[in-house]
């Protein structure tokens, strides 16, 4: 027997409690996910959705009991928790942006980041992983996924799109350490409005974010747009993009890619390896998505 399958034959044997947090969190799809991907692992286990903000989390945290497995996190919480682990997986610390928590034994904080995983995931699948040249709009937590994902897949030029240019400079640290050239733009986000070059465009934004600049018919036409959204979908620039024609990539592929990987932490400790009939699985949770 697998490590995975006996992990799965122990944890069959009691109810564990898991959630997503993050504000606003009522849009959340990861319930419906995680409780197909359970059902079909014959495992009796919660999984809810909580609103939560980075100043109650600590407390939060603090009151679970032996009956939580892990958490699932996201805005704007995935740099409010990493001072509340006591370790973080290399794309965690290489990002600094942490989105799954796993609660091991002896009260051990375990920190992940699957949302790197999760765009690779969805920009493969989607038959958009060869970049070059990308363009990312945002400079948050998921903009540092973007960009380690980016790296990933090949892109050696990024141009970074953001409100406050002074707010990207860490991306452009950490661009050099994935050795990707990042640049800043230094006009924000009017670049939008006289870009065309880019191979991909990756929207880190909520889904309801109104830009106060419109992307050039030439970046719509040219560039495929990747947008982390999925609720309310399509979101504002994703229906720009496809009244220009261009293609569009939703954000609901890359919830479930990450959250497959979520499931394997969960369970069996380790993103990296497959669950027990994982194919049925995905399966289930792709439909639960339906």
């Amino acid at each position: 027997m697998s490590d995975v399958s006996a992990a799965v034959d122990a944890a069959r044997r009691g109810v564990r409690r898991l959630a997503v947090l993050g504000s606003p969190i009522s849009h959340s799809k990861s319930p419906a996910l995680h409780a197909a991907a359970y059902r079909v692992l014959g495992l009796d286990w919660e999984y809810r959705a909580i609103e939560m903000d980075g100043a109650g989390l600590p407390a939060f945290m603090d009151g679970l009991d032996a009956s939580w497995r892990g958490l699932s996190l996201t805005m704007p919480l995935k740099h409010d928790v990493v001072p509340l682990l006591g370790w973080r997986d290399r794309v965690a610390e290489v990002t600094g942006a942490v989105n799954t928590v796993l609660f091991a034994d002896g009260g051990r904080r375990l920190g992940f980041n699957t949302d790197v995983g999760g765009i690779v995931g969805a920009l493969r699948e989607a038959d958009a992983g060869d970049v070059g040249r990308a363009m990312i709009i945002g400079a948050g937590a998921t903009a540092a996924s973007a960009l380690a994902a980016l790296a990933e897949l090949g892109a050696h030029r990024v141009d970074v799109a953001v409100r406050t240019p002074d707010k990207a400079a860490a991306l452009g640290a950490f661009g050099d350490r994935l050795g990707v050239e990042v640049r800043i733009a230094p006009d924000g986000l009017d670049l939008l409005g006289r870009a065309g070059d880019a191979d991909l465009v990756v929207s880190t934004l909520p889904g309801g974010t109104v830009l106060p600049v419109e992307a050039s018919e030439v970046l719509r036409r040219s560039s495929t747009l990747f947008d982390v959204a999925y609720s309310p979908w399509p979101s504002r620039l994703a229906a720009s993009w496809q009244v220009a024609g261009g293609r569009v990539v939703p954000g609901i592929g890359m919830l479930l890619h990450q959250a497959v990987l979520q499931v394997r932490i969960f369970v069996g400790g380790d993103p990296a390896t497959p669950l027990p009939d994982e194919p049925a699985v995905i399966d289930a949770m792709r439909r639960a998505l339906a």
